[in-house]
């Protein structure tokens, strides 16, 4: 059976081109180093050529590296707002949708089967983009080895998969049910505590790094909860629906970290695989939970003709492209980025809320929504960050000390240009 460790990238972290490149470019390094002639001119203008040589050669990584950058982060911006746009727009589109077809665990049944498509995509994205030709059943084949030598079996479906399926599913439903008691501005401002969630959940089960910074940015998502529960005076129906949300995070932030802990990192391939099965156990074996709900009218809808399938195919389309954007954008840009888009849909659900009058926005509210956004942001430090900023004002400083140097050295210079002048001045007039 293949060992995982605790401390691996998450489920997004697959592996990444910009590694790659990196490490061909390195490759060439040691090229360089040329052993010279005995003759001390001809050593001189081989290591003169060798030197030009090795110059051009670090200019055009130097442009190579700059170019790809750069297409990285545009490739960012566009993945901010796609990511932003689908979540926001599934947000509001699913609050839409209930106001004609109240049936949140139907709901989401139906999107959770969407993702069944995610291994003929990435099928499809593999043979545009890899020239070797691999049947489905081989590229199947080749991905299960990530469950184990012995492959996607049945024990380690219902030990392995089984109880991931059961968090997506209760995150997605206890996400929908929040909608209904509150408005998606709250609802997708405390739905970025998750992040927090997973800080705490990897400090404590995987032992990750202690960061003081992400302690306080912790203890700004509870009071950010707290605060929101006070803004409309806590109130039955409101504090329903921030639990409910609260909950959804916390079994998100769950989920991610159990990933982490029992299956470690998954490649592209190996991701799409079990997000797939995951969308095929829904459909197999939670199908007939719509139908006790329905038939108990506990989530009647009448007849088929009567359901929006316009709304909920919209709910879910959204929602999967928005599990394929932060699944796999990591390919194409900075995971940051990506992080970014999701915090970026309280301000987009903010507006559309205002716009259609269904919030109302005092102080209480717009503190707590700045603070959980905040420590969102916190949150995105990395590990070494206080070094970066120290490594940062110690160039800072080196520049300054060239110009301040340059400074004096002019100042003596024309010190010394007055004092010859007087000099000479003086010798003229005796």
């Amino acid at each position: 059976m293949k060992k995982h460790s605790a401390r691996v990238a998450p489920l997004s972290a697959c592996n990444s081109p910009v590694l790659t490149l990196t490490k061909v470019e390195g490759e060439d390094r040691p090229r360089e180093n040329v052993v010279g002639t005995s003759d001390g001119q001809a050593s001189t203008v081989g290591t003169s050529t060798e030197g030009g040589s090795s110059g051009k050669r670090r200019l055009h990584c130097c442009v190579r590296v700059t170019a790809l950058q750069v297409r990285k982060a545009l490739w960012g911006i566009a993945m901010v707002m796609c990511v932003c746009s689908s979540w926001a727009g599934s947000t509001q589109l699913a609050k839409l949708t209930f106001k004609q077809f109240d049936a949140p665990f139907t709901l989401t049944w139906f999107a959770t089967t969407w993702n069944c498509l995610f291994f003929p995509l990435y099928y499809v994205g593999h043979m545009c983009k890899n020239p070797e030709r691999q049947t489905p059943k081989q590229r199947f084949r080749e991905c299960c080895r990530f469950f184990g030598d012995d492959g996607l079996t049945a024990k380690v479906f219902f030990t392995k998969v089984a109880p991931f399926g059961l968090l997506w599913t209760l995150t997605n439903y206890l996400y929908l049910q929040a909608l209904r008691k509150i408005n998606t501005t709250d609802v997708s401002a405390l739905f970025c505590c998750n992040k927090a969630f997973v800080f705490l959940l990897s400090w404590i089960v995987l032992r990750d790094r202690f960061m003081g910074v992400r302690i306080v940015a912790a203890i700004l998502a509870i009071a950010g909860i707290v605060m929101m529960t006070y803004a409309d005076g806590f109130h039955s129906h409101s504090v329903i629906g921030i639990t409910l949300v609260v909950a959804s995070a916390s079994m998100s932030a769950l989920y991610k970290v159990l990933f982490k802990l029992v299956l470690g990192s998954a490649k592209f391939g190996e991701a799409a695989l079990f997000l797939s099965i995951i969308g095929g156990a829904n459909f197999v074996f939670i199908s007939f939970v719509p139908i006790i709900l329905y038939f108990t009218h506990v989530e009647y809808f009448g007849s088929p003709s009567d359901i929006p399938w316009a709304y909920l195919c919209g709910v879910a389309g959204l929602l999967l492209a928005f599990n394929i954007l932060v699944n796999f954008g990591i390919a194409i840009t900075y995971p940051t980025l990506i992080s970014l888009g999701i915090v970026l849909s309280v301000p987009v659900n903010a507006l559309v809320d205002l716009y259609t009058c269904d919030i109302q926005f005092n102080t209480v509210r717009l503190i707590a929504v700045f603070i959980i956004c905040l420590g969102f942001l916190m949150l995105l430090l990395p590990e070494d960050w206080d070094q970066c900023l120290i490594q940062l004002s110690t160039k800072l400083r080196k520049r300054d000390e060239p110009a301040e140097g340059a400074a004096e050295a002019g100042t003596n210079s024309s010190l010394n240009w007055n004092r010859r002048n007087r000099t000479s001045m003086s010798t003229f007039t005796h």
